[in-house]
């Protein structure tokens, strides 16, 4: 799975084009065995389009899950099974055996890096908000949320967004976990929340999808770092991801 790319058209960040391909796996891969004769993996997901979506049939889509069915199929393992995660959880259920694989975007960091084995990065994204139109607080940066102290910022629990908020300086009262997208989206309507981060594909697909034009994308967010992501294997894993 190492041997992965896509051509993903950034700016929407649309995912354009899927090149595949994956090399000789090794004859002792016991994991691709064990996957292969259970007839699916088990994958970690967020509910955050386009990265990841769960439909009302329960059917799992998106750039990451759509890509990772692919490959396994090409290996051998017929389907994938997904569960929905938080962010800060996936990579502890990897690490103890509740998963095979994260696809859910997540978001490649050094702290990252040293617990999981990463593919090759399949896109990159910056970081945006999703606020009420014309900005009222003014908000381009993370800072300027920390500097307002009354201001309030939604993110996934566990995810960059949230990491990013905190270590601009946003109390940890003020940064609001939130479940997913829509919860997000609703918070900004009612007030309950003054900005909702994601990653600009998501904020652009909420965003589309609503067709509120009380809403606003602010887009990318100041001195925030465009972050890259992979499929993520368990230490150990290899030469499943390799395969």
């Amino acid at each position: 799975m190492k041997k992965l790319g896509i051509l993903a058209g950034v700016a929407g960040l649309a995912v354009s084009t899927m090149l595949l391909a994956s090399g000789a796996r090794s004859a002792d891969d016991a994991k691709l065995e064990q996957l292969k004769q259970q007839g699916f993996a088990r994958v970690a997901i967020a509910n955050e389009p386009p990265y990841t979506a769960v439909a009302a049939d329960g059917k799992v889509s998106g750039a990451a899950p759509d890509v990772a069915r692919e490959i396994f199929k090409r290996l051998g393992v017929n389907d994938i099974v997904a569960s929905i995660s938080e962010y800060g959880a996936m990579i502890p259920g990897l690490q103890a055996g509740r998963f095979d694989v994260v696809t859910a975007g997540l978001f490649m960091k050094p702290e990252r890096c040293a617990a999981v084995a990463y593919s090759e990065p399949v896109l990159c994204d910056a970081e945006a908000m999703l606020v009420k139109k014309g900005n009222p607080k003014g908000f381009k940066s993370y800072e300027d949320i920390a500097k307002d102290s009354s201001a309030t910022v939604g993110a996934p629990g566990g995810g960059t967004e949230e990491k990013l908020a905190l270590n601009a300086g946003v109390p940890r009262d003020r940064v609001i976990v939130v479940p997913d997208g829509q919860s997000g989206l609703k918070m900004v309507q009612d007030g309950r929340i003054d900005a909702y981060s994601l990653p600009v594909l998501s904020i652009n697909d909420l965003m589309k999808k609503a067709n509120d034009p009380n809403l606003e994308v602010i887009a990318p967010v100041q001195g925030a770092p465009v972050y890259c992501d992979g499929a993520a294997f368990k230490k150990g894993d290899e030469a499943l991801r390799d395969a």
